[in-house]
């Protein structure tokens, strides 16, 4: 199967998939579905920032979390204190995208080692969890947004209409903006994948010596594509923020773990793979939790017991091992097709 043909059913089969999801889906799901979506969304978003990162760019980020619950936290605050949501939500995505510069600033002009990459920004996302976690207290508010500690902001504001801020979007609206970023982040996804900077990102991901021998500064295209990878997190961040609320939760060790987990299963080095590995674990999870069976349908061992047998028999993921399999059954089917035309073809010749 060649490249065009490939990217072509790639395409297809996503925007066969994005159009059921924002017009099937909404018009039979009750509002649990749609909640459940849009959490499923979300977390879908911060698995595509981490396959950009760390399938292209090839940084391991162990901390996507600090990303995804900064950028929760701060558009709730922002939110609350400012009244405008819309604005809240561009202000925490600069914030992520901010504070991922920050950190990738001193991580890769300190030329840090990649095992010491994952090392530090799990780090920071675990202090960043304790000291959310004791933020209980009164002097822990920040104009109208108290905090809260381990309860987190139960009064974090949901996205609004544009122009009308007394109305809060329906549980159907947030779940369909919640989509809607997903695709929009894959795109972008797509986007710098295809630019100069994204093979520049790539070839440095397979030989960084040979790049900066060819004059690429290796630390400035990780910076960028960190940069983004934040960017994105911090869009996963304010999805879920609207979904439920913020809590410390965020940044604990589980979500960062769980987002390993999600682009392992589905195919490091590709995107809709960590996408398709998202929605395959939390399903999952969600019914093992539906189950009363005892510890054997523990969410956390099932998980750990897939992600097990992937790496020993899925070695690839899902999505390539899928698209693999296919592409040998096409080329079989195609190959018989051939044979038995060249037979029909030769039959015909000896015919008197």
């Amino acid at each position: 199967m060649s490249q065009t043909v490939r990217s072509a059913l790639g395409f297809a089969a996503i925007a066969a998939v994005s159009l059921y999801a924002l017009v099937v889906v909404p018009q039979g799901g009750d509002v649990t579905t749609m909640i459940n979506g849009s959490i499923y969304a979300a977390y879908a978003i911060l698995a595509l920032s981490l396959a950009l990162i760390w399938g292209y760019g090839g940084v391991l980020s162990f901390g996507q979390a600090a990303f995804f619950g900064l950028a929760g936290y701060v558009y709730a605050v922002a939110g609350l204190n400012l009244g405008d949501t819309a604005l809240a939500a561009v202000i925490a995505v600069a914030a992520a995208a901010g504070f991922a510069a920050l950190l990738g600033y001193f991580m890769f002009w300190g030329r840090v080692s990649d095992v010491y990459l994952g090392v530090i920004t799990l780090t920071v996302s675990l202090i960043l969890y304790r000291f959310i976690n004791q933020t209980a207290g009164e002097e822990w508010t920040i104009g109208a947004a108290p905090l809260g500690g381990f309860n987190g902001i139960p009064s974090t504001p949901i996205m609004t209409a544009l122009g009308r801020p007394d109305e809060p979007l329906a549980p159907e609206q947030i779940y369909m903006l919640s989509v809607g970023a997903l695709i929009v982040c894959y795109l972008v996804c797509r986007l710098v994948i295809a630019t100069g900077f994204g093979r520049a990102v790539v070839a440095i991901r397979e030989n960084p010596v040979r790049a900066e021998l060819l004059g690429y500064d290796t630390r400035l295209y990780k910076l960028g594509v960190f940069v983004i990878g934040g960017a994105i997190a911090g869009v996963a961040g304010v999805a879920f923020a609207n979904s439920v609320f913020v809590s410390p939760t965020m940044f604990n060790l589980q979500t960062n773990g769980q987002v390993i987990i999600w682009v392992i299963v589905g195919g490091l080095g590709t995107l809709a793979g960590p996408v398709i590995g998202c929605f395959a674990m939390l399903s999952l999870s969600t019914w093992l939790g539906s189950l009363d069976a005892g510890a054997w349908t523990d969410p956390n061992l099932v998980m750990g017991v897939v992600l097990t047998l992937c790496v020993v028999a899925l070695r690839r993921g899902l999505l390539p091992t899928a698209q693999g399999f296919a592409e040998r059954a096409v080329g079989a089917v195609a190959e018989r097709l051939r044979a038995g035309s060249v037979g029909r073809a030769r039959a015909a010749e000896d015919r008197p």
